[in-house]
Order: C-alpha cells, then structure tokens, then sequence
C-alpha cells in the first residue's frame, strides 16, 4: 500500500467567479499554463495564493510503477475543487475554511474515486486545515507560532563530566538560545457544518497558554516547568510534551480536541507530542 501526496497552487484572483471578469485570466478562462510549478491559475492583481496537500493511497501498477497520474490529481483539484473556492471567496468571503472542506473532499473523492485518503488546505505559509475522507464531522486546524528562549541542557544527577559528554555545548553553564517554532493541531468537530472552534480562539488560547510563559525567558531560571531545582530538562522533546500538557485543557473546554504539538528548536529539528 503507497501513500502519494501531490501539492496543488493555485489563485483566486478578483472577479474569479465572474464569467467575461475585467482581469486578465480570471472567471472561467484561466489562461495558458506557464508556469505550474509556483501556481495555475496565476495571480493577477492582488489575488490569493492557496495550495492543496491532496493525499491518495492505494497500489502501484506493476508495470507502469503509477499508482494515479499525478496531472489526474491537479486536473481533479482544479476542476472540482477551485469552483468551490472561487465562489466562496466571492460571495461569502468572511466563511470560516473550515466549513468548505466537506464540499471540497466530496468533489474530490468524486473524481479520485476509492484513492483519496485526505485534503490539506494552506491558506497561508503557517495556517492550514485538513479533513479525512473517511470522517468529514471534523477538522484539523493547524497554526505556527514562535517564542524566543534560553535554556542549558543539565541534568544534575548526573557528573560534570557526563553533562558534557551527554550535551556537549548544550551544557554551557551560561545557557544558549532559539528561536522556537510551535505548531498545534487541533481538532474541531463541525456543528451544523460549520467549525465549532476557529483561528481567533487557537492564536489566543496558544498565546496565553506557551508563548506568554516562554517568550524571552530563561526556561531553567524563570519557569517552572523547567526549573533547575525539580523541573524538566529543556529538551525539545520535553518542550513540545509541556506545551501539549498547558494547551491541551484550555482547548478542550473551548469545545475542540487537542491532537498534537510540534516544535522547532531549528530547521533540522523538531519534536510531535504526542507522536
């Protein structure tokens, strides 16, 4: 059994909805495909830029080592899903994204019949939601967020010299820093079709519950989750388990389920609690 996962751009530009629109390459003629790889339809004037994660699973052809065609994928997505998001962007701008996606996986499921596993909308480089093909009652909502912190790798049970050897420059007596990247994903159960949990209530809820306490701070001097005396070290896997541990309740009383919490200590490392 393969999983393919296939990313789709694409623009909504002004007038997209409107049949003959005064924008060059909008309404129903999108213009010649120049350029696919950074977005078809192409942005003209100050247009949207979005991109579907559409994500298949199934068998591989022994011969032709294809599973489905990849144009198969972006024709489907273009052809069934782009309407719905065009329209919407026209008539009803302020609808929370989330109340597309079942009208987005069903088109697509229609097309890619029996192959599509799930569809991952990104509105924006930090902000997505995605849907099950299997369980369209929920949404997964995701945003980034990022917090500036110090911390020094030390366990003190253990010698001076297994602290070193264990961390290395981690163990510097005097700290060191990053700039932390958080992402939590959320699941929102859909109530009568609409999202019961949106962006406004993760950004404030994550701002008050991780970046508040941890934001330029000292995480073994100023917090006590990893306080020198009886704390955590702050590890990014200890980061991401205590992020999960603060937000996880504040979401379930807001009426929606915490799945899971991923940091960044960099661009090459990164941690998912749970995982």
């Amino acid at each position: 059994m393969l999983r393919l996962s296939r990313t789709v751009r694409f623009s909504v530009n002004p007038g997209a909805s409107t049949p003959g629109a005064a924008i060059p390459g909008a309404g129903a003629s999108h213009g010649p495909v120049r350029n696919g790889y950074a977005a078809w339809p192409a942005m003209r004037g100050l247009g949207r830029h979005y991109e579907l994660d559409v994500v298949c699973r199934g068998e591989a052809d022994p011969q032709t080592g294809y599973f489905v065609n990849i144009k198969e994928i972006d024709q489907a997505a273009r052809r069934a899903a782009l309407p719905l998001i065009e329209r919407a962007c026209a008539e009803s701008p302020a609808t929370e994204p989330g109340a597309l996606m079942p009208g987005i996986v069903r088109a697509l499921g229609s097309e890619l019949v029996g192959r599509l596993e799930r569809v991952r909308w990104r509105l924006s480089p930090t902000y997505s939601v995605e849907m099950e093909s299997d369980d369209m009652t929920s949404v997964t909502l995701r945003q980034r967020f990022e917090f500036a912190a110090a911390h020094r790798l030390h366990v003190p049970a253990m010698s001076d010299e297994e602290n070193r050897a264990c961390f290395g420059k981690c163990n510097n007596p005097s700290g060191h820093g990053h700039n932390y990247r958080v992402e939590p994903a959320v699941r929102v159960p859909l109530r009568d079709g609409a999202p019961a949990f949106g962006l406004d209530d993760l950004e404030r809820l994550t701002d008050e519950a991780i970046i508040e306490r941890f934001d330029h701070t000292h995480l073994n001097t100023d917090t006590r989750e990893f306080a020198v005396d009886g704390g955590l070290n702050p590890s990014v896997e200890h980061i991401a388990k205590v992020c999960f541990d603060l937000l996880a309740p504040r979401v379930k009383e807001a009426g929606a389920e915490l799945a899971s919490v991923t940091v960044w200590e960099t661009e090459k490392t990164s941690c998912t609690y749970p995982g």
